[in-house]
């Protein structure tokens, strides 16, 4: 009988503090809080209209939608999503569905951890 390993995807995401606090300093907390709350927001609707589009194969419009995470990613600090996304982009312009099929569900995990993340570290940004 042969044994069967279950893999489970797990790291870290990573927040950019130092883009973060910049984003605080140069805003003030108020306007900051807004920026990244809206910013988060708008990052979890593109996010699972992504996943939407993945599926249903609309390769060109899930393009556009993953460039525009990049910018909103980048803003608030997420860098670990900007540069999976990035990555998407490529599998896509290179039309490449297996390497697709796993950079899209990584984008997806890592976008949904880094929002969490955000989450917890509000309270501790400046």
């Amino acid at each position: 009988m042969k044994q069967v390993t279950k893999i489970v995807p797990r790291e870290a995401a990573n927040v950019d503090q130092d883009r973060l606090s910049a984003l605080y300093l140069q805003l003030g907390q108020a306007n900051a809080e807004d920026v990244v709350c809206r910013a988060m927001e708008e990052l979890a609707l593109r996010l699972s209209n992504c996943d939407r589009l993945y599926r249903d194969l609309a390769l060109d419009e899930l393009r556009k939608g993953v460039r525009s995470l990049i910018a909103i990613a980048d803003q608030i600090g997420m860098s670990d999503v900007s540069v999976v996304a990035g990555h998407v982009t490529a599998c896509i312009d290179n039309e490449d569905a297996t390497a697709l099929a796993s950079t899209f569900a990584r984008l997806l995990r890592i976008g949904e951890k880094s929002l969490f993340t955000m989450w917890d570290s509000q309270d501790s940004i400046i």
